[in-house]
């Protein structure tokens, strides 16, 4: 018989209150570092208690974190542990990261950027912006690297695939929701969009 694990002690009332700070902090950290995927606040609040503001212990995390080659960066509706982008091509030269890179032309970042700004897309609608096809392989690529997914069917006629981006084009781009796409506007202004 498997024995019943006691609830997590959240409150820390036998610490002193600057010991009890270290505690979350540490808890928030670890349960960021351990996760693959970005830990929402109601996720990270159940490591520290409701009445605790995981914002601040974040914000903390970060600030001890500036001088480290890694940080805690919002993303996706949540938090993620990463890889400062200056130690890029020293992690390239020296650690297995095999699938982890994403290889991306500008071409396949255009589609992406498409598809972000006027999900949900369908192909049709990527070859009126593009002006040409885009192939089924593209679009597979993509979705096989977990960057877009498909979306609801089109109420045109033959109610064609649509495609969305998912949390992992959030995480790979940095993001912590859509709203955080650039202006359109004022990439149209500086020439970066047509």
């Amino acid at each position: 018989m498997l024995k019943e694990t006691p609830p997590l002690d959240t409150e820390l009332e036998d610490l002193p209150p600057e010991l009890r700070w270290r505690e979350w902090m540490g808890r928030i950290e670890a349960v960021i570092f351990a996760s693959a995927s970005p830990v929402s606040r109601a996720d990270l609040a159940r490591a520290v208690g409701q009445g605790v503001s995981v914002d601040l212990l974040v914000e903390d995390i970060q600030a001890e974190l500036v001088s480290r080659p890694y940080e805690l960066v919002a993303v996706a509706g949540g938090w993620l542990m990463r890889t400062r982008v200056q130690f890029a091509d020293a992690i390239r030269a020296a650690a297995d990261v095999g699938d982890q890179l994403l290889d991306l032309n500008e071409f396949e970042v255009a589609v992406l950027a498409a598809i972000a700004y006027h999900q949900p897309l369908t192909r049709d609608g990527l070859k009126d912006i593009f002006g040409k096809d885009i192939s089924r392989d593209l679009i597979g690529r993509m979705r096989a690297q977990g960057l877009i997914a498909t979306g609801p069917r089109s109420p045109r006629a033959g109610a064609p695939y649509t495609y969305v981006t998912t949390q992992k084009f959030l995480v790979v781009f940095g993001m912590e929701s859509l709203r955080d796409l650039p202006d359109r506007e004022g990439l149209v202004d500086a020439g970066m969009a047509g």
